[in-house]
């Protein structure tokens, strides 16, 4: 039973399911919040009802990061094992073998901001504020955080933005790359709804192997034969 994340699914939007953070006041993300992330990323990658998925945090915020509360107890064995733990989760949310959109509202700060980079697309309020601001508390992104954002932005650019922990506007984050479309506030779940919507009823396995191909984790052997599971899917052949 997850306490802090949920599985949601409609009549009226078939074929989608939303992915809802649900952590007042901030969706700070605590071990618990991950494990559970991991599971909700599971649950959806098998579900055969679901063809797309939405990242929400809901309507205020999507996630202020990391509970550093939480970190602050920790010693150098336990950091370690909580960085673990968030790889985990935003590798699963990652591998969601399904289109996948963040709806993000409010702020996405620290590993709030690699959560939304774990997906493949990004829909944001524009009065939204992102960044990478794990330094401000004299950390780094965890979890795999710093790579995800270099794809994102770039090392150069990935550099400036973990270096100075700066906030980034809804404006500056679409130029960079760091989210793909903006809209009002209140449309930001509408929004990535209608993004989700354009993927429901295509080919389940050609939209799985597509993005295995694309996110470039796949050897060459491994791409000829995730072609050839894509063919057979197809064809029967």
């Amino acid at each position: 039973m997850r306490e802090f994340v949920g599985v949601h699914t409609h009549e009226h939007q078939p074929g989608i399911g939303t992915v809802l953070i649900g952590r007042e006041p901030t969706n700070a993300l605590t071990r618990q919040t991950y494990r559970e992330l991991a599971d909700a990323a599971a649950e959806v990658s098998r579900r055969r009802d679901i063809s797309a998925v939405i990242l929400y945090g809901g309507h205020e915020i999507f996630s202020a990061g990391d509970d550093v509360p939480e970190l602050q107890t920790l010693d150098r064995a336990g950091a370690e094992t909580a960085d673990v733990v968030r790889r985990a989760a935003l590798e699963a949310v990652a591998a969601i073998p399904k289109p996948t959109v963040a709806a993000v509202t409010g702020y996405a700060l620290g590993a709030g901001l690699s959560l939304a980079l774990a997906a493949d697309w990004r829909v944001c309020g524009d009065n939204a504020k992102l960044g990478a601001t794990e330094i401000l508390a004299g950390l780094v992104p965890g979890g795999g955080g710093c790579p995800m954002l270099a794809r994102a932005v770039g090392r150069s650019r990935a550099k400036e933005l973990v270096f100075s922990g700066r906030f980034v506007g809804a404006k500056e984050a679409l130029a960079l790359g760091l989210v793909d479309e903006l809209v009002a506030p209140d449309d930001v779940y509408d929004s990535a709804l209608n993004w989700a919507a354009r993927f429901v009823g295509a080919p389940a396995a050609a939209v799985a192997g597509a993005k295995a191909l694309i996110d470039g984790h796949l050897d060459g052997r491994a791409q000829v034969q995730c072609y050839g599971e894509v063919f057979v899917a197809a064809t029967g052949g």
